[in-house]
């Protein structure tokens, strides 16, 4: 995982392989608390905090789709699930 993620804890780039995708969102996911409801925007900046390639809706997108994060359908607040 070392070609994916940095020695300042932040996503140095997309995977292109299925299996490293995986592994890098649930890396991200790990920023996030269960207990805690987030807005958008702390959303985007707990992802902005953790990559370097500046693409926040793909990888809130990612959180969202691979079932690691939940949001209102209006998008007005987020939360982290258990797997």
């Amino acid at each position: 995982m070392s070609e994916l993620i940095d020695e300042f804890d932040g996503i140095l780039r997309w995977p292109k392989k299925r299996s490293d995708k995986e592994i890098v969102v649930q890396w991200l996911s790990t920023k996030f608390d269960f207990d805690k409801k987030y807005s958008e925007s702390e959303v985007n900046e707990i992802i902005n905090q953790h990559h370097s390639f500046a693409d926040i809706a793909l990888l809130r997108r990612e959180l969202i789709s691979r079932k690691y994060m939940l949001r209102k359908d209006d998008g007005s607040q987020y939360w982290k699930i258990d797997q």
